[in-house]
């Protein structure tokens, strides 16, 4: 560096404004010469949010009248229930408890009907049911002994030969009675069913020759027509055909068996004899030692029906 150039401005005689004037053109000289700048903006200060004031407490207000009500447990409960939201499911869940109700509806109904009359029976109506009913048992278990006993019958016999021949004659005469081709006679009663107003229908009778059957009828014969296994009813004018032979009251009962059954079987409460009496029919039953039933029928030979040992 030179001495001329160390030396200070005041040396030089140039003041210091002279300076900056010297400075202040070459500084012009070189803006000129340069692009011009561009001043770089200045970012405007953002604004800083003003906190927002607290709200004030407000005071208590009263309850307003028309708001809506707060609900209890029990009308959420309500709301939710109804209206139903039933699926094809459920409804046909629903569907068949119904049908399962009324059936067992209609079957408890069925049985208070039925048993309406023993309900309603006297002590002594009971107690005679109940005999009545100890008799079947008993005649059940007399039947079953006399099977048994021809069983060790023809297993003991010496000549079982001869002994199946008396049993099968046995037999035979039997079921000649149950089927009418002979003429049986026994103890019985005899029932006579007057109808002055004409109201007895085939029904009616029908359900004697039922009852009488239940309680060990083994012989019946009704108005000169013997009745049998395939015997039916049916209405004919004023009058009632049995098995296609036209009969008319008053209407009479021939009937081999335990007269102590038969009687009490035809007298219970709600049976026979009151269903005629409701008919203005008038129902009178004798007993007899000696019954006789000597209506026939005509033997007919099977059109299908073959034994199997042929």
């Amino acid at each position: 560096m030179s001495e001329h150039d160390d030396k200070r401005p005041e040396e030089n005689g140039d003041s210091p404004a002279d300076q900056r004037d010297g400075s202040g053109e070459s500084g012009s000289r070189l803006r000129k010469e340069l692009p011009q700048e561009v001043s770089a903006p200045v970012p405007a200060a953002q604004d800083t949010p003003e906190p927002e004031p607290e709200p004030e407490p407000e005071a208590a207000s009263e309850p307003d009248p028309e708001a809506e009500p707060q609900l209890t447990g029990r009308q959420r409960l309500v709301q939710g229930l109804w209206p139903p939201r039933v699926s094809r499911a459920q409804l046909i869940v629903a569907l068949l408890l119904f049908g399962l109700g009324f059936g067992l509806a209609v079957q408890v109904a069925s049985n208070s009907d039925s048993d309406s009359a023993l309900r309603g029976a006297r002590q002594e109506d009971l107690v005679r049911i109940l005999d009545e009913l100890d008799d079947r048992t008993q005649r059940l278990e007399d039947e079953k002994q006399g099977l048994e006993k021809q069983r060790d019958e023809l297993e003991n016999s010496s000549d079982q030969a001869e002994e199946a021949r008396r049993q099968t004659i046995e037999k035979e005469r039997q079921l000649g009675i149950l089927a009418g081709t002979v003429a049986a006679q026994g103890p019985g009663i005899t029932m006579t069913i007057e109808d002055t107003k004409g109201t007895v229908e085939a029904d009616m009778l029908l359900d004697a020759i039922q009852e009488l059957r239940a309680a060990g009828a083994e012989a019946i014969q009704v108005n000169g027509v013997r009745v049998v296994a395939g015997t039916y009813l049916t209405d004919s004018g004023k009058g009632v055909s049995v098995d296609g032979n036209k009969i008319n009251a008053p209407y009479r009962f021939k009937v081999i068996g335990k007269p102590q059954d038969l009687e009490p079987a035809l007298n219970i409460p709600g049976g026979v004899v009151q269903t005629l009496e409701k008919e203005q029919a008038t129902v009178t039953i004798e007993r007899s030692t000696k019954i006789v039933v000597d209506a026939l029928r005509a033997v007919k030979r099977p059109d299908y029906a073959r034994s199997s040992s042929q």
